[in-house]
Parts: structure tokens; sequence; C-alpha cells
């Protein structure tokens, strides 16, 4: 698909531009306090959309047994080099398939706003598939809709997002069975505007 082509593309071209803008102690890393904190100790846990590993596969880590995901080949290169305590595989997030029940945790910071929001749904559903029951999702979600959106100079390079306003995630994260605990719209203190970040837990069934 065009777009994933195009983020893909992007992210293997621009991997040390982002992963120094990345870097900085911000406010959205502040939300993974609660979320270690909340995890049992040695849980099995996803980052999906992880990047070159920095910052947020490097502090799940030093906690948790962490798997990253990433379908750009030289984020995944430098992931592993970077967090070399962590696994990597790369793979485009939207078609993972981990047992049922795999993990405790799932995060995933600055990923899904790049997926076509027609597979947002898809997505989530596969999330709940793959937590063990009471596990916690941390979501960095579109806080606005903005069905398309193609800028021509990110670092350099062509960049895709597209995602829904808060209110249908809420909606949308309900549907999938999940329980919100925290929702926060939070500020990109790197490349301006803002997002939703949610923490939800599974509910304790087999759905």
């Amino acid at each position: 698909m065009e777009a994933k082509k195009t983020v893909k593309d992007g992210y293997d071209a621009i991997a040390y531009q982002y992963l120094e803008s990345r870097t900085q102690k911000t406010t959205d890393l502040q939300l993974l306090d609660e979320f270690i904190r909340m995890q049992p100790a040695k849980a099995r846990v996803l980052d999906a959309g992880c990047g070159a590993g920095i910052p947020v596969t490097q502090i799940l880590s030093a906690h948790f047994e962490v798997i990253g995901v990433d379908f750009s080949e030289k984020q995944i290169e430098m992931a592993r080099k970077n967090v070399p305590n962590a696994n990597f595989v790369c793979q485009d997030m939207t078609k993972l398939d981990f047992s049922d029940q795999s993990f405790e945790g799932i995060c995933s910071f600055y990923s899904i706003i790049h997926i076509p929001r027609e597979e947002h749904r898809m997505l989530l559903d596969n999330f709940y598939r793959m937590l063990k029951p009471k596990g916690l999702t941390l979501l960095c979600l579109g806080a606005e809709e903005l069905e398309t959106d193609i800028e021509r100079d990110f670092h350099g390079q062509r960049m895709y997002w597209s995602h829904y306003g808060a209110d249908t995630y809420e909606t949308m994260l309900k549907e999938a069975g999940f329980i919100p605990l925290l929702s926060k719209i939070v500020p990109d203190e790197t490349y301006g505007g803002k997002h939703l970040f949610v923490l939800a837990q599974k509910e304790n069934s087999q759905k």
C-alpha cells in the first residue's frame, strides 16, 4: 500500500535524525511510569512500532521481557544495537500473529498514527487478542480527526499520517473490550500538534 511504503521508506531514510529528536525526556514518557508500575515483575511486553528502541523500548527493557516490532529494517537494525537486552522483529504491526494472550502489556508510541485509520479497529482487536486477561495497553492515538495528511519535508522525506479523534478512539477501545484507565491529551513537544495517550486494560474475560 502506498501509504505504508511512504512511512517505511521515510523512516528508513531518517533513522538517525529521528532518533536524535526523540531522545529527550518529554511529558509523553512520564506516562510510561504508571504503565510500568501496574505491570507484574518480569512481564512480557510488546513495543509495537518501536523504531530504533530509544527511549521507550530501552526504558521498558529495564523492567520487563520486551519484544519490539517495526517494519523499518534500518530502525530495527539500530534497535538491536541500542537495546541488546530486548528482542526485535521486523514486521508490519498490523499483521502480528503472536499467540493469544502472549503479553501482559502492549505499548505503542507515535506509530498507530502512521497507519491508515480504517485499519485501527482491526489493530486494537488484535492487541486485545494478544493481551492476557487484565493486561494493559498504553497507546498514542490521534487527538483530532485527520483522514489523510502527507508532509513532503519531514526531515527531508515524505511522511504520512491518518487518525480519528479522541471521542472515536474512546468508543473504539470500549467496543474492542478495553476498559480505559487514563486518557490524556499530550502536546508533541518535538514536532508540535497534540496526541491522545490512553492507558487501558483488557477485561478479565476470554473474549
